[in-house]
């Protein structure tokens, strides 16, 4: 076995370049003739040094021998280590399933495929991992990605690229340098889809990102009529918000990065808002990226205009949203909406409201109020959970606000010491700044010095507001123009916002969502993209499974999973040949209950044996 450098001409351009094979001499008809067993491609990585030893480690593996060290006892770089296990592999998968010659060692009356092995010579090699690649494979073919790749225009290895990005954002969330590294050296997928990722190169991740990206507006209309056809979804209700994420790094060439309020609360990063319309079971149907520091009010009616939703639709967003202008806005469109109102009301008196439980069991008082012109309504809500909540806040905000009072007060207190009055009002000021508003509800007053320009003292006096979140905790306002709907309904209708919050948690938290490396623009819309997809067949696979009363979150169902993988048993058989198998690991009853549930194989990739 021995490597050879071969010029060669391309059919199709007609240029020249050079090319890599594993060439092995073979004795035919008592002549020696030399066959090609594996072409290795334009930029094989090994320097012409290691050739040598490189063949000696393929032929050892191929034989089930695990020794670590050459002759002279060093071993061989990593890399060339890396590259002699792949081409290993490869030659094993070519030759899978080659049946065991009739007097090859075989022990006949054992039915099956019996043979005779040396069971101390077994090796366990290149385990892959595929439970969480096999699921994510039923849920791409289930929609037709593959298909609507094809149509798209897509070439096989940008196909292959393709899908190795979205699974690998389901299995093992990370940047696409992450991704590129979880395909070559942990995951099986590969196998599953007869692809080579080792031999992929990491830029052709990053350039089929930019071509997923090109065909967001086609990938979501396909993936949202599928799913519609598949769960017979009534795109009657959609859900609107948005979030943001932040960049490592200062992205300067991305002009959307751009620092802003951060709810993961790092508005030291520049940052990125991406907005969802999802209908009422949580597919998407829309996404966009905006500047990290959009006003969230103003990208509703981009975000809605052709998304061709049926007269009378619903629309649910948040307060964020809910601006006088948006709500103008699709009433003129025909739109239905159910808002969380803006305005601060809290004196509500709940005497005539009624009360239910919420799933956790805690009563939720109800009190409808239609507007004066009988076009709207309003839903005023008081929650035991929320009222323990904010009181929650208000107190933890409070008593950091009194706490550095009691500081400025007793700096003021040591003998001979006075501050600037103006100073002092400064440092009050931040203080009230970091209350979160609930400075208001103190009177503070300084004491000046007999100069009258210097403090003495402090005075303050806690003074609750009326109608505020101190006096009336747990009090919100939803707003409508569906005047027909009882509390009930109205209320049931607007906690499908918490649903789309745990989207948005889904997406940080368990699909790599945050942060963003890249600084070019279109990569990172690229990686948000992603993402939203890889969502999509999350949302798909969990729907399907809840149909079933499996109802864990994705993380929980991808740790279940990641524990199957592919492995290659090697034995050394009487004959003095080697036996590979290699075949997926034994699905456990969690494992077999989640592939039982969506007609799934439990085996992924198979069986293959091999004679060397």
């Amino acid at each position: 076995m021995f490597i050879r450098r071969t010029q060669t001409r391309s059919t199709a351009t007609g240029e020249s370049y050079v090319t890599y094979r594993l060439v092995r001499s073979e004795r035919r008809a008592g002549k020696v003739r030399q066959r090609t067993l594996l072409n290795l491609g334009r930029h094989f990585p090994v320097a012409q040094a290691h050739w040598s030893a490189l063949c000696a480690r393929i032929e050892q593996r191929l034989s089930g021998q695990a020794a670590l060290f050459d002759e002279e006892g060093k071993g061989l770089p990593l890399a060339v280590e890396r590259q002699a296990e792949r081409i290993a592999a490869r030659l094993l998968a070519e030759q899978g399933g080659t049946p065991a010659p009739a007097d090859a060692g075989g022990v006949p009356g054992g039915g099956g495929d019996v043979q005779s092995v040396d069971v101390d010579s077994l090796s366990l090699v290149r385990p892959r991992s595929v439970g969480v690649e096999q699921l994510a494979l039923w849920a791409l073919r289930q929609a037709g990605l593959e298909e609507q790749l094809q149509a798209l225009g897509l070439t096989g290895p940008q196909r292959a690229a393709a899908l190795g990005l979205i699974v690998a954002r389901m299995a093992a969330p990370g940047s696409e340098r992450a991704t590129y590294q979880w395909l070559a050296r942990r995951s099986g997928l590969g196998e599953l889809l007869e692809v080579d990722f080792e031999a992929m190169s990491p830029m052709q991740l990053y350039r089929t990102s930019d071509i997923l990206l090109r065909h967001r507006a086609a990938l979501e209309g396909h993936l949202f009529a599928r799913v519609s056809d598949l769960f017979a979804l009534a795109p009657t209700i959609t859900l609107y918000d948005l979030t943001n994420t932040y960049f490592e790094g200062e992205a300067p060439v991305n002009p959307a990065a751009r620092h802003g309020h951060s709810k993961e609360r790092r508005s030291d990063c520049p940052l990125l808002t991406l907005a969802l319309v999802l209908d009422a079971c949580g597919f998407v149907r829309r996404s966009r990226v905006f500047a990290g520091n959009a006003a969230e009010g103003q990208t509703l009616q981009g975000m809605l205009t052709g998304l061709a939703a049926p007269a009378g639709a619903l629309v649910v967003m948040d307060r964020g949203v809910a601006t006088e202008a948006n709500l103008a806005w699709l009433a003129e469109q025909g739109y239905r909406y159910l808002v969380v109102s803006r305005e601060r009301r809290r004196a509500v008196d709940f005497k005539e409201a009624i009360t239910l439980d919420n799933a956790g069991g805690q009563a939720v008082e109800l009190l409808k109020v239609p507007s004066a012109d009988g076009q709207g309504v309003r839903l005023y809500c008081r929650s035991e959970g929320r009222v323990r909540k904010e009181q929650a806040i208000a107190g933890r905000l409070m008593d950091r606000f009194e706490a550095g009072l009691d500081k400025l007060a007793t700096g003021l207190s040591r003998r001979g010491t006075t501050k600037r009055i103006d100073k002092l009002w400064e440092r009050i000021g931040r203080l009230k700044e970091k209350s979160r508003g609930l400075g208001q509800h103190y009177h503070i007053e300084v004491i000046a010095g007999d100069s009258g320009e210097r403090a003495r003292a402090i005075h303050w006096q806690r003074l609750p507001v009326k109608g505020s979140l101190v006096t009336e905790p747990g009090v919100y306002c939803l707003r409508s123009n569906e005047t027909g709907w009882d509390e009930k309904t109205m209320w049931r209708t607007y906690i499908m916002l918490t649903d789309l919050e745990a989207v948005f948690r889904s997406l940080k938290s368990e699909l790599g969502l945050r942060p963003i490396f890249h600084h070019k623009e279109e990569r990172a819309e690229g990686h948000l993209f992603i993402t939203v997809l890889a969502y999509q067949f999350v949302q798909l696979i969990r729907h399907c499974l809840a149909a079933h009363g499996i109802c864990e979150r994705w993380s929980t169902l991808r740790d279940t999973l990641a524990g199957q993988c592919r492995v290659t048993a090697t034995f050394n058989r009487g004959d003095g040949r080697t036996l590979h198998v290699r075949k997926a690991t034994r699905a456990e009853p969690d494992q077999a209950r989640i592939y039982q549930a969506l007609g799934a194989d439990p085996a992924p990739g198979g069986v293959q044996k091999t004679i060397v």
